[in-house]
């Protein structure tokens, strides 16, 4: 993926994408020891290995969440294995509110995969 800066990733949103992306990056920085990796088409959070993602479409915000667990949620769009360990959760979220509901568990994502899964 090619590396890019926040302003060039949010080049062109508008109030409501920047206040999803917004919500979405201060939860995600909140967390201990993350760092930040911008692309041109999304953000990524990672200790050792990335353990959460998102990026802004049709003004909706479509969140992964890497887990060592499958979990159900109301916001929950779809889950699906990407290792023999690891599960990758999406959440499509309409507004910077809902991004709370789904803090828990990309904490749970920093603790358990973050570090890596090895």
């Amino acid at each position: 993926m090619v590396q890019a800066t926040w302003d060039e990733f949010t080049a062109g949103f508008d109030e409501r994408d920047l206040a999803l992306i917004g919500a979405f990056r201060a939860a995600a920085t909140a967390l201990p020891d993350v760092t930040e990796h911008v692309h041109r088409t999304e953000v990524q959070y990672k200790v050792v290995r990335v353990f959460t993602s998102a990026y802004v479409k049709s003004h909706w915000l479509e969140v992964a969440v890497d887990l060592l667990r499958e979990v159900e949620h109301p916001l929950l769009k779809q889950a699906f294995p990407t290792t023999k360990r690891v599960i990758t959760h999406r959440f499509t979220l309409a507004s910077p509110d809902q991004v709370s509901e789904i803090a828990e568990l990309m904490r749970e994502a920093r603790d358990t995969v973050g570090p890596g899964t090895r």
